[in-house]
């Protein structure tokens, strides 16, 4: 299916559910060792038949308490007094909820000022200038850096913008052809991109709020002079005709999820950065044709352009056509100093590009430095940093080598139950100039190139991965609706996974700069009592409690995960809306989770991150009244800006539905996990 039948397909009712069908499509040509030929081969098909493990299969993967999967009616388990909270039921309805005993408060929504001299909304008189100083749209990954107990710099990432619900009159614009799209509306959309970084305090009742007085409170949008550094910076395929140095790049665009480094600096994950760029060269079915393009091998493999937004119609720097080496310069992780407005951000290339879904960090046993990032695309790869020098106090600050001297790994998951990282570097193996790689800058702007001739292992969507102190890293494979029944005969646990699955891998020796590991399956998402689904939970999971579509995840302090999922319009699959579950990973109870905390419909849930000794929890809700609305009951139609499906969180007639971030605190002021 073209792009253009796509976009016109009334199932998809608006834009991002348009452009996630598009992205569907698999660029990467090495579909020949799944993660799901792995596990067939590691397990057997037929233990698999039917989507249902068999008993020695499931005992290795989940553990002996996981042997079955229907739900629990009782009230009273075992897993209730391991639980901090009673769980919530499941639904889906205009407002969030949360589990008895906390609060779930609004902090900050889009267009609120963040600075001194912004100023207040005004949704029917927008403009890029205001916007430039209000809290950016879509809000998905947050992060905190404490300055003191009780006050801190708030950090949030600003994914993208949805035009039917964000502007008056407008409708959607990628189906209307961007007829009703102009410079101005552009330039708001470029403004509300990015990441918003400022001051928040607790006061005396418990509650946070904005300081808008703090000189660092800013904006970062897709117009933020930007520096590069590591083995990409200057190169001539970085370099372009505003910028002939290849040294500075206005803005990051698509910020999804992220991380905090040990210093407290904020990295900002470039994900989907292809569907931000133009070209007026298409084929016969209205496609983008990029076959002239000198750098067409590489823009296929990352999708270029998508041609999602108008920009490339009014910024020259988004249109290939003019300048074809800009996409090069997006894809990275974003480093920035919340406390220093004047210390212009950086673009890490030594940490490869591609569709980075966060960058959560740790430090190894033996001192050095680890970042893990997942490539969100179907049957694209897991990926891991490790820094050349263990972290010390000389090199714990703002543009640190240890962001730009180390080793990039990719993951293969082996049949024996080992994960086996293998480096991206120049010379080795078939990283060398006759395969097209003539320095580390070619495998840092082409990673998924690189990680395409090392063989590593396509996954189902790899996006957020937590690791935690012991060597244990979890990572969340949201799903894959590509995978076809025949690659069942690749012993893949389900064909066309719509509700994706969790796996955990223990770093060898409980170093998470190892080059070897183990892997196993936590938890195999959807519906357990749908045989053919084939999901895979703790037995004492109830109804409410289990989940598709995980996304973003946090560990507490008692190493339990909590996630956060992201069915996009196929909540209708489920029934529930998206929300927060906390899931146990150890014991007994391995793989029972519970719902905490759940989104108004059409709203997506980031972040999660704990803070304040883990007596806050920092939720983003995202694109509230924009997924699926057609299967919400009593609605059942698109939303659009005048006739949305909710108007959270105003809940107010002349306000749309609008994003925001969310502060859950526990009623008796103590710590919500312990």
């Amino acid at each position: 299916m073209s792009r253009r039948e796509i976009i016109a397909s009334p199932e998809h009712g608006n834009k991002a559910e348009a452009f996630e069908a598009f992205d569907d499509i698999p660029t990467n040509p090495n579909l020949g060792n799944t993660i799901g030929d792995v596990i067939a081969r590691r397990y057997g098909r037929r233990d698999f038949l039917r989507g249902s493990l068999g008993v020695t299969a499931t005992t290795a993967l989940f553990g002996a308490t996981a042997l079955t999967a229907p739900r629990q009616a009782a009230a009273q388990t075992a897993a209730d007094s391991r639980y901090v909270f009673n769980e919530l039921a499941w639904g889906n309805d205009v407002n969030h909820h949360i589990a008895e005993g906390y609060n779930a408060d609004i902090l900050v929504r889009w267009g609120d000022p963040i600075t001194a001299d912004a100023p207040e909304f005004d949704v029917m008189n927008q403009t890029a200038e205001a916007q430039s100083q209000q809290f950016g749209y879509n809000n998905d990954y947050v992060g905190f850096a404490e300055i003191e107990p009780g006050r801190g710099m708030l950090c949030v990432n600003h994914e993208y913008t949805n035009e039917e619900v964000m502007f008056p009159g407008l409708g959607r614009q990628d189906r209307a052809g961007f007829e009703g799209m102009t410079e101005e509306l552009v330039n708001i959309e470029m403004a509300a991109h990015g990441g918003s970084v400022f001051e928040i305090v607790k006061g005396d009742d418990g509650r946070w709020s904005v300081n808008r007085n703090n000189p660092a409170n800013r904006r970062i949008t897709a117009n933020t002079p930007i520096t590069f550094d590591g083995p990409a910076a200057g190169h001539p395929r970085l370099r372009t005709s505003a910028d002939p140095a290849g040294m500075t790049v206005l803005g990051t665009i698509n910020n999804c999820a992220g991380g905090m480094t040990p210093w407290g600096t904020y990295l900002m994950a470039e994900e989907n950065f292809h569907g931000y760029f133009w070209t007026d060269v298409l084929d016969g079915e209205g496609d983008p044709d990029v076959s002239a393009q000198p750098e067409a091998a590489s823009m296929e493999r990352y999708g270029v352009p998508g041609r999602w937004y108008a920009w490339g119609q009014y910024h020259d720097r988004f249109n290939i056509d003019r300048e074809p080496n800009e996409p090069n310069r997006f894809g990275y992780i974003v480093e920035v100093d919340p406390l220093n407005p004047d210390a212009m951000p950086i673009k890490h290339t030594a940490l490869g590009r591609f569709r980075h879904e966060g960058a959560e960090t740790t430090i190894a046993s033996d001192g050095r430095l680890v970042i893990y990032s997942g490539d969100d695309n179907r049957f694209d790869y897991q990926y891991k940093w490790v820094s050349a020098e263990p972290v010390t106090e000389e090199n714990s600050h703002f543009g640190s080598t240890l962001l730009s001297e180390g080793t990039l790994y990719v993951a293969r998951f082996d049949d024996n139950g080992t994960v086996h990282w293998l480096p991206l570097v120049h010379g080795q193996g078939p990283l060398t100039a006759e395969n097209g790689f003539e320095s580390q800058a070619d495998i840092a702007i082409d990673t998924r190139l690189a990680a395409d001739l090392l063989g590593a292992t396509p996954m189902d969507r790899p996006e957020d991965a937590q690791p935690r102190g012991d060597g244990t890293a979890y990572i969340m494979l949201t799903n894959n609706s590509r995978r076809a029944p025949e690659q069942v005969d690749a012993a893949n646990p389900r064909p066309e996974s719509n509700f994706g699955h969790i796996i955990e891998i223990k770093e060898e020796g409980g170093n998470h700069s190892a080059e070897f590991g183990t892997w196993s399956i936590l938890v195999l998402c959807g519906d357990p009592e749908i045989e053919e689904v084939g999901a895979q939970w703790n037995p004492e999971t109830s109804e409410n409690g289990w989940f598709g579509s995980p996304d973003n995840c946090a560990i507490d302090n008692a190493g339990r995960l909590w996630i956060s999922t992201d069915q996009g319009g196929n909540w209708g699959r489920t029934g529930k809306s998206d929300g927060l579950y906390s899931l146990e990973t150890e014991g007994e109870l391995r793989g029972h989770s519970k719902l905490f905390f759940r989104c108004p419909v059409g709203g997506e849930l980031c972040g999660p991150y704990f803070a304040d000794e883990s007596r806050t929890l920092f939720l983003a809700v995202q694109h509230p009244g924009t997924d699926g609305t057609s299967d919400f009951a009593g609605f059942e139609r698109d939303s659009t800006f005048e006739d949305p499906a909710t108007r959270w969180p105003d809940f107010d007639d002349n306000m749309p539905p609008r994003p925001s971030v969310v502060v859950v605190t526990k009623e008796d002021g103590e710590p919500i996990a312990v």
